[in-house]
């Protein structure tokens, strides 16, 4: 049975929206679909969301740590300006 909830989920939006070549927000890391979706969608939904988001973010973070030792390429489509944008968004958070 689902938990009804007393206050509305808040989007994930930091109001720096910019689509990835890979169509990721660079600000909150959702998909396209997810960006489009999110008042469609249920508060499970939403939660489900929201995680992935939080776990797309640590692999970018992660990523971007072993980019400083490698050569490999950011994730979903990322940029070194766009995580530099993210993490001073996150800071702000």
């Amino acid at each position: 049975m689902e938990q009804i909830e007393l206050f509305s989920i808040d989007s994930p939006c930091r109001n720096k929206c910019k689509s990835s070549k890979t169509g990721f927000c660079t600000g909150c890391l959702r998909s396209r679909e997810e960006r489009f979706q999110w008042f469609q969608m249920s508060d499970v939904e939403k939660r489900k969301t929201i995680q992935r988001c939080k776990t797309r973010w640590q692999k970018v973070i992660k990523a971007r740590e072993d980019k400083l030792t490698t050569q490999h390429h950011l994730p979903y489509g990322m940029t070194d300006d766009d995580v530099q944008l993210l993490l001073i968004a996150n800071d702000e958070h």
